[in-house]
């Protein structure tokens, strides 16, 4: 009887260090998998017309929302990439950004969509690759009393992220009286450069690229941007993506597309929303390639 026992205790010990190890290799294979995982490519769209075209181009997806926003996850070439549509507008590009980066960890990120020109020379169909984004719509303006109007043209810019004081009165605030651009991502850029023989429909260039909850119509003010800001084109969303995107340290790009041209009656065209989107996915295409 004590033999038996014996031979069932050693049986059983045997087991459960078998079954110990197992648990443990599996436990190793999950964490080293994680660990491995390729980071996404983050490529967001203001507006459905803008985003499912991206979309519909990924292997795999499976769809996430977060309030307002909806991400799409899949691959492009084996890849993962996340199709974030923003909503238009500053505000919820900035929230959607953060909360891509906080769920998501992208590796990089492309902001990209439909724009309004600034520049003369560029015609509807052309694609900016934004050099620098810059938001258009951070001003100071000047001291004026009761009746005396207002003069858009004498507004000085303010950087808000100059400090973390006031930017209009405390004694650090002509430290926030200038523009801050944000440098597109080197590496991105040279993707997107490198396809610029992929696009038929227009040219490419490199160029600054302006943000701000307006629709400009004016112009004056348009070119008024275009001699002192250097735009070449203006849009809602990309200086947001970039501000957040600078505070993560993650790489970020935006490419748009003009869909309209105001300074030289270059009226609006939505098609050019599909020609931007598959002009990045041919970035997106390089850019994996190089990794």
């Amino acid at each position: 009887m004590n033999k038996l026992l014996t031979q069932f205790i050693l049986l059983f010990t045997a087991l459960f260090i078998q079954l110990n190890a197992n648990a443990t290799t599996m436990n190793s294979t999950i964490t080293e998998s994680a660990v491995l995982a390729p980071q996404p490519i983050l490529i967001e769209a203001p507006m459905p017309i803008e985003a499912e075209y991206l979309a519909k181009r990924l292997s795999n997806v499976r769809i996430e929302y977060s309030g307002y926003f909806t991400f799409y996850i899949g691959t492009l070439d084996n890849y993962p990439v996340i199709v974030a549509e923003t909503g238009k507008g500053l505000e919820n590009t900035a929230a959607a950004t953060a909360i891509a980066i906080e769920r998501y960890r992208p590796l990089a990120i492309i902001n990209q969509g439909t724009s309004g020109g600034h520049d003369p020379a560029l015609m509807v169909g052309d694609i900016v690759l934004g050099k620098r984004t810059v938001n258009i719509g951070n001003f100071k303006t000047s001291h004026k009393k009761n009746g005396q109007g207002s003069d858009p043209f004498s507004w000085i810019p303010m950087d808000i992220m100059a400090s973390k004081g006031s930017a209009g009165e405390d004694s650090g605030a002509q430290d926030a009286e200038k523009i801050r651009f944000y440098a597109g991502s080197p590496t991105l850029l040279n993707s997107a450069i490198a396809v610029k023989g992929l696009y038929k429909r227009g040219k490419v260039v490199e160029g600054t690229i302006g943000s701000a909850n307006f629709w400009n119509n004016e112009i004056d003010r348009i070119l008024w941007f275009h001699k002192n800001f250097g735009t070449s084109a203006e849009e809602m969303e990309g200086a947001a993506a970039a501000m957040i995107a600078s505070e993560y340290n993650i790489p970020m790009l935006s490419i748009r597309v003009l869909s309209n041209n105001l300074t030289n009656g270059g009226k609006y065209d939505p098609s050019t929303a599909q020609d931007c989107q598959q002009y990045v996915l041919n970035t997106a295409k390089h850019y994996i390639a190089t990794l």
